[in-house]
């Protein structure tokens, strides 16, 4: 080809005549060699070469799992190439290279086809694992994945606990298809993000939202503080307006207060007539304080997930480990919060002790229903909130509404407590999604122990491997029965996990498929002799030609393949849909 830009590969065919014939004789059950020359008419390879020929080219299946597990955790093919070099002692020890690597993961990838059916056979594994995860495809006319939905079951949980409060976004497209990744969110009992919910859609009309919050099963639809933040930074374009909106939005104003420095902040900075300022003031009352397949984007998304439940796996752990020092003079009060909210909570609760102190009662009310306190800072006379006491039923309202925002008894309503000397907060002022003990009544608490269980294990087993193999290793008897030892083991669980029932009496004897003991007439093993050793994979109890491995090598992934990239198959037409199957 003249314009071709890549070097054509090096021609490794020579023409030579050397090889061997063998036949199987039927009459004596043996293969016999009727042809063999060895005139090569080339140089031989190096022995120390050999090990880097197709044939002898194999990955395990442990370092197949191995790869395919590190890809999930977002690890590229040559770190991980370089990972396994080092667990084996060198790259010269690995026994493949890079490019056998690439050919496995495209093998793994083939076996379903189709990026739709993948991602839907990963969901459907998925719930294996966790049978309250729901998911839904809806596809087009045509048959066309157009949007899909999920929520894993801890996700779940998290909404019955957390669910007062949801984050909408629509705003990021880091999958192959540059569609919009919808994820419902909320904060957790540590104020930490935690999602809820997400979904993939070719399009962001109407029709598509009012599928998405039908599966979510719940229409609200509320906008979150650092949404607004972040619009407001954009859409104005001055640094200066940001912390002064911010101030306003987060402030306890009462709504005429509000009203008013609204004006003036838009009137400040000239805005009046901005869309975004218009649409925002109509919408107040919403405020509530890399390119992937799908199926990459959708394990990276969970394992992205899984970071977050362990980030609160950490901090139920720093909750539960030591109490703070008490550092206000309402020490009785403080020290109950500490007791009762989490760690994060209560830091953000505790300057409220301190604020309190600067508070002053002017005026106490006394109705038949309730006891109306009227409450200001010190020196501000003229700046007041009232609060309502319900004695009866032990009932708390502030004008400045912070409780009903945030979900915490503001510096107004602890004035109140201290002047009533009430030693203990309330039940109506605790919020139960604030506290250390919100989840305890779940069957699964965190969502993260029985992943982390199973990684634990793994590890351990894996360095218990590493010092075994140290040791058997330098002992050729060691290292033959630790081999077989290892792989009955392999043998008999993976047998079980299939469904196979037949017993297992023993490791060597019944559940390891490359060794075949021989009985005597009696049914009783025959007295110990030397057997015959496979030259493919060295144990004993079989031939190179029934050897269990041999199909695998046989069937190895051809090396001609195209490689390089770790991505799926790539969309051939512009199109707005999720897949391109057809």
């Amino acid at each position: 080809m003249e314009k071709r830009k890549k070097e054509p590969r090096l021609d490794t065919r020579t023409g030579c005549e050397a090889r061997m014939d063998v036949k199987f004789v039927p009459e004596i059950g043996r293969w016999h060699i009727f042809y063999f020359s060895d005139e090569h008419n080339h140089d031989l390879l190096d022995t120390q070469f050999s090990a880097m020929l197709p044939v002898h080219r194999k990955m395990s299946e442990a370092d197949i799992m191995q790869m395919m597990n590190m890809l999930k955790s977002g690890i590229s093919t040559s770190q991980i190439f370089g990972l396994l070099a080092s667990q084996a002692g060198g790259y010269e020890f690995v026994g493949y290279g890079p490019r056998d690597m690439y050919n496995e993961i495209a093998r793994q990838r083939r076996q379903i086809p189709g990026d739709t059916a993948r991602v839907l056979k990963k969901l459907e594994d998925m719930r294996l694992k966790d049978p309250q995860l729901y998911f839904k495809a809806c596809h087009d006319s045509r048959g066309l994945l157009h949007n899909l939905f999920w929520s894993d079951g801890i996700s779940q949980l998290d909404y019955r606990l957390f669910g007062d409060v949801i984050a909408f976004d629509a705003t990021y497209k880091k999958n192959k298809y540059s569609c919009p990744l919808v994820i419902f969110s909320g904060v957790n009992h540590h104020n930490q993000t935690t999602v809820f919910a997400a979904a993939l859609i070719a399009d962001e009309t109407t029709d598509t939202y009012v599928w998405l919050l039908r599966q979510l099963m719940f229409a609200i639809h509320r906008l979150c503080a650092w949404h607004l933040i972040r619009n407001a930074t954009s859409n104005v374009g001055n640094p200066s307006f940001t912390p002064k909106f911010r101030k306003i939005m987060t402030g306890d104003y009462e709504i005429p207060v509000f009203k008013r420095k609204w004006v003036q902040l838009i009137e400040e900075f000239g805005i009046e007539d901005k869309p975004w300022v218009i649409n925002m003031y109509e919408e107040k009352h919403m405020y509530v304080g890399s390119r992937y397949d799908l199926t990459s984007f959708v394990e990276h998304f969970q394992r992205c997930v899984a970071h977050m439940r362990f980030n609160e796996f950490n901090a139920d752990y720093e909750s539960t480990c030591g109490v703070p020092v008490m550092q206000t003079c309402i020490e009785l009060l403080e020290r109950y919060a500490a007791e009762l909210y989490t760690h994060e909570i209560f830091l953000f609760f505790r300057p409220f002790f301190s604020r309190a102190g600067s508070m002053r009662v002017l005026n106490i009310d006394n109705t038949d229903d309730c006891i109306k306190y009227i409450v200001c800072k010190h020196g501000r006379p003229d700046f007041t909130w009232t609060v309502d006491f319900r004695q009866e039923e032990m009932i708390f309202m502030c004008t400045c509404l912070r409780m009903e925002s945030f979900g915490i008894p503001c510096e107004n309503i602890v004035k109140v407590l201290v002047d009533r000397d009430i030693r203990e907060i309330p039940r109506s002022l605790v919020l139960d999604r604030w506290t250390k003990k919100v989840k305890s009544a779940l069957n699964d608490p965190c969502g993260f122990t029985r992943d982390a269980v199973v990684i634990s294990r793994q590890s351990a087993l894996v360095e218990f491997s590493k010092q075994l193999a140290a040791v058997a290793a330098k002992v050729p008897e060691r290292y033959e029965e630790t081999r077989d030892l290892i792989m009955g083991l392999y043998s008999s669980y993976k047998a079980a996990d299939e469904g196979d029932n037949q017993p297992h009496s023993g490791v060597a004897r019944s559940s390891n498929p490359y060794v075949h003991p021989t009985t005597g007439g009696s049914g009783q093993p025959s007295k110990k002799k030397k057997r015959q050793r496979c030259s493919v994979c060295q144990m004993e109890g079989h031939k190179k030609t029934t050897c269990p491995w041999q199909k695998d090598i046989d069937n190895n992934v051809i090396e001609n393949e195209a490689i390089g990239s770790d991505d799926g198959d790539m969309c051939t037409e512009a199109t707005v849909e999720l897949d391109s199957d057809s």
